[in-house]
């Protein structure tokens, strides 16, 4: 009897149901996403599109907390130190990469102090020139800084992707031109519109709406593939820069010892969101192309963007900071 008692036991207890882990009830509480970029940016606006989205989903607030300066130094301190648990989030961006390269040194590791969890979005770089220049086409403006003709090439930030872009330009295709950095896109626009510069590089976000004015004409886009608003405009590559690509992204991290279940959740859920109808034409009004992947994808790409952005900062001579 006290056989069949003791395997009644034990039957009872494999039958009974396992101890909930925090992955299973993850989120239990509202969930911030540390941002190294000002309110108001294509960036904020996309990871606020993407967070209400990932509310509704997940049943608890995601929270998007603005912590901009010093090449997003301090938002990144911030995700490295809180609790690895899944509740503090990291905006990730290309300027994640091109940080690694740019500043001395760094308080943290951009690869081994964050767990990446998917890439969010991919942001085109426009091309553009004044409406009234006699350049209608890269190609043009290629052949013309080859045969002599000088140019003044201008971008936002120096250390900005808008500048580091310019330069990988100037360098692969041998243009004689000199890359001038303004504070911002209207104090750009405006060099361009009065012909302080011949070219600029920016963000097409910015730029879409003085396309659509006349004000500046868009010859091409910086990224691998052509912009969804723009489709008939080609990339840098299909104008004859073979090889040429360099385009600005998004993606979510958290601190690097969160548990392997929450990052395979909080993925699905992002991957999920990121299939909405309405999440994608949400996005590619501001020029946004909306592109989850999973985080081995997303470490890929990171690392990828430091060892090429380091390759065009050292070329550039571009003195870290």
């Amino acid at each position: 009897m006290r056989a069949i008692l003791r395997l009644c036991l034990i039957a009872c207890a494999c039958l009974a149901p396992m101890p909930a882990t925090a992955a299973d009830s993850y989120p239990a509480k509202p969930v911030r996403i540390v941002v190294p970029f000002g309110p108001g940016g294509v960036a904020d606006v996309t990871i606020r599109v993407i967070a209400q989205k990932l509310s509704e989903r997940m049943g608890q607030q995601f929270v998007v907390e603005n912590k901009a300066g010093a090449g997003g130094i301090a938002a990144a301190q911030a995700v490295k130190q809180a609790k690895p648990d899944g509740y503090t989030l990291f905006l990730v961006s290309n300027g994640t990469a091109v940080s690694a390269s740019l500043f001395k040194s760094l308080p943290f590791d951009p690869v081994k102090d964050f767990a990446p969890v998917s890439t969010l979005a991919f942001f085109s770089l426009a091309i553009v020139v004044n409406s009234d220049d006699r350049i209608v086409s890269l190609q043009d403006f290629v052949a013309a800084g080859k045969s002599g003709t000088k140019f003044n090439v201008g971008t936002i930030n120096v250390g900005s992707t808008q500048h580091l872009s310019a330069e990988l330009f100037r360098s692969m295709t041998g243009v004689d031109a000199t890359v001038v950095p303004f504070r911002g896109s209207p104090a750009l626009v405006t060099a361009l519109r009065s012909n302080e510069v011949q070219i600029a590089f920016e963000m097409l976000a910015p730029i879409l709406p003085q396309a659509k004015a006349g004000a500046v004409k868009i010859l091409g886009v910086a990224a691998e593939r052509r912009a969804p608003a723009l489709p008939d405009v080609p990339t840098v590559a299909e104008s004859g820069v073979t090889g040429y690509a360099a385009t600005s992204w998004n993606a979510i991290a958290a601190p690097a010892k969160v548990p392997a279940p929450i990052v395979e959740r909080l993925n699905r859920a992002i991957n999920q969101a990121l299939r909405d109808p309405k999440v994608k034409e949400q996005l590619a009004a501001q020029g946004v192309a909306a592109r989850g992947g999973t985080p081995a994808e997303m470490r890929e790409l990171l690392e990828r963007d430091i060892e090429k952005w380091r390759k065009v900062i050292r070329d550039a001579r571009i003195e870290p900071q």
